[in-house]
């Protein structure tokens, strides 16, 4: 793989004149060379990227120029190191109090940045050239809405670092997406591009973002980027800032595509098109790895003989929507690679009996697979296929499939005492993902305690229901959410005319935790993985998840404690 380097110039652009008319201070920003496209060779052919060497760029269009930041969280603060370093004047807006914000404060340092907290007064649009949104903003938020109806354009942290990226021809440019799935899937191609011994560099909505580190990024080093359907709303000209054509990625993925964050979205298809928007701008020669499995992403592939596609619900209106999507991949050049674990393919990644399989070359055995769960062999034969199109070969696949454990909080093993075993998927805010996790037991082998519960995302929870009813041994419901989780799994079993798990509705975590283990016999795995989102007591589920490990730690520590004092005595 090669990439010409960038140049470094110094540029004055009159035409890019401040609000009184004042020309934007000379700024030291990256440019790229004259030519007009460069060409990356991988396992998939070339994958050729164009540059759009007209367009400026993002330094030399907001250099002394107003750009307002709602939101001081993980996304804000790298947009505020990204603006502050190009020379804009930035804002950050953000509802919570300076008290609630005091570590956000502090990390931005001695950077020439105005805050503006408690509230997003709309003075603040007065002069602004362009308006960041933080993921949890959404386009309908009014003060957006009152940007919009000033012809300020939106941008955030993604967005931009996909234009960068284009602008500086770094990449190749990774770009993953799904209902569940993505994240562990994201960090899996991270894994088998370093085992490949590439330097891969992972964020966006999975750990730090990447826009205000692309000047750490070498020529040829792949960027990955976990997407979340908040963030790819904005991947929309209509209402976003910049250069928008062949954007890319150059190699994407949709894990899956079931009903998700509804109470933000709409409906179905408003929250599909989000997904979808990550492969409008995807170029000839670029490469999208399909889950055949999943009923929705089946329909961006052309159709297989041994692959019967399931129904979709009417209600969900997508059909025409994948079908025009389908046919735009098709007129842009986009090659298909597709994946499944439920049926063996000529080409792409598949699992043949025992076997995890890529064009043809045996990977490893699912019994080497470390990650627990059908879901999981999904996520790894995608990670396999993407890795594989941006180069990686099967070695690198299977090391990592061999050594990889898990992401924190997805199916993560905190600890255990008296045979009693203790997971962390803090990660299942959605009904679909804790049936997954549930599924990754077997209820004949081990009594399953259950802890549901968090914020509700208007999502159907039939399925889970029923899950449960067949699954789970004891249901505990915690939080806003509990109690409905609770009586819907009750409904399901007189419905299906079939005993209900042992059931108890608690306010708090901490109180799910204390009756779980007095209730938890020997051979019992206690699982969180609660469906609903963190943010009725949490500011996300890593810290949902952080206090659960916490809470289980010390029930083993104090449970340890009374074992240890029962034996001194009998002693």
């Amino acid at each position: 793989m090669h990439w010409e380097p960038e140049q470094i110039r110094q540029e004055q652009h009159p035409a890019l004149a401040t609000p009184g008319g004042r020309a934007a201070t000379p700024v030291r920003t990256l440019l790229p060379k004259a030519e007009t496209r460069v060409t990356v060779v991988g396992n998939n052919g070339n994958i050729t990227i164009p540059h759009l060497a007209s367009k400026v760029t993002v330094a030399q269009a907001f250099a002394g120029r107003k750009v307002v930041i709602l939101g001081l969280a993980r996304q804000g603060l790298a947009l505020a190191r990204f603006f502050a370093g190009v020379g804009a004047n930035v804002v950050i807006s953000d509802l919570a109090s300076p008290e609630k914000l005091h570590a956000e404060i502090v990390s931005l340092g001695d950077l020439p940045i105005e805050l503006v907290l408690g509230s997003h007064p709309l003075s603040l649009l007065n002069e602004c050239a362009l308006l960041c949104l933080s993921g949890g903003v959404p386009p309908q938020n009014p003060f957006v809405q009152a940007a919009l109806s000033q012809n300020i354009p939106l941008s955030n942290d993604s967005l931009l670092t996909f234009q960068m990226a284009q602008t500086l021809r770094l990449g190749p440019l990774i770009g993953v997406t799904g209902s569940s799935g993505k994240t562990t899937t994201t960090t899996l191609i991270g894994k088998i591009l370093e085992a490949q011994g590439l330097t891969p560099h992972v964020g966006g909505n999975i750990g730090a973002p990447l826009i205000d580190r692309l000047q750490t990024v070498e020529p040829h080093e792949p960027l990955v980027l976990e997407l979340s359907s908040f963030q790819l709303e904005l991947f929309d000209p209509t209402i976003a800032w910049g250069p928008m054509e062949r954007l890319g990625p150059d190699i994407a993925t949709i894990t899956n595509l079931t009903p998700n964050h509804l109470d933000r979205h709409p409906n179905m298809a408003a929250y599909a098109e989000a997904k979808l928007n990550l492969l409008c701008q995807m170029g000839a020669g670029s490469t999208l790895v399909v889950n055949l499995d999943d009923p929705v992403t089946s329909r961006l592939a052309p159709p297989l003989k041994n692959i019967k596609r399931r129904k979709l619900p009417g209600d969900w209106k997508l059909e025409d929507m994948l079908a025009e999507t389908r046919a735009a991949l098709e007129e842009q050049g986009v090659q298909i690679v597709p994946v499944s674990r439920q049926a063996e393919l000529e080409q792409g990644a598949w699992l043949a009996g025992n076997m995890l399989m890529i064009n043809g070359q045996p990977i490893c055995t699912r019994d080497e697979v470390q990650l627990r769960g059908d879901h999981n062999i999904s996520n790894l034969l995608t990670a396999c296929a993407v890795a594989y199109a941006a180069g990686a070969e099967t070695a690198a696949m299977s090391a990592t499939a061999r050594d990889f454990h898990g992401v924190a909080h997805r199916l993560e093993v905190i600890g255990g005492t008296g045979n009693v075993t203790w997971i962390n998927d803090s990660i299942a805010t959605s009904p679909e993902r804790a049936i997954a996790a549930i599924r990754s037991f077997d209820p004949a082998k081990q009594t399953i305690i259950l802890l549901a519960g968090g914020k509700d995302k208007n999502l159907p929870w039939d399925t889970f229901a029923s899950e449960a009813v067949g699954r789970v041994n004891f249901l505990i419901g915690f939080g806003q959410s509990g109690p409905m989780i609770v009586r819907t799994v009750q409904e399901r079993a007189r419905f299906l005319q079939q005993k209900a798990p042992n059931c108890a509705v608690v306010q708090r975590l901490d109180e799910a935790v204390e009756l779980a283990a007095r209730v938890a016999g020997p051979n019992s795995v206690i699982l969180l993985s609660p469906g609903g989102t963190s943010f009725d007591a949490y500011q996300d589920f890593e810290e949902r998840g952080e206090h659960f490990r916490q809470l289980v730690r010390r029930t083993i520590q104090q449970r340890e404690v009374s074992e240890t004092r029962v034996g001194s005595n009998a002693d």
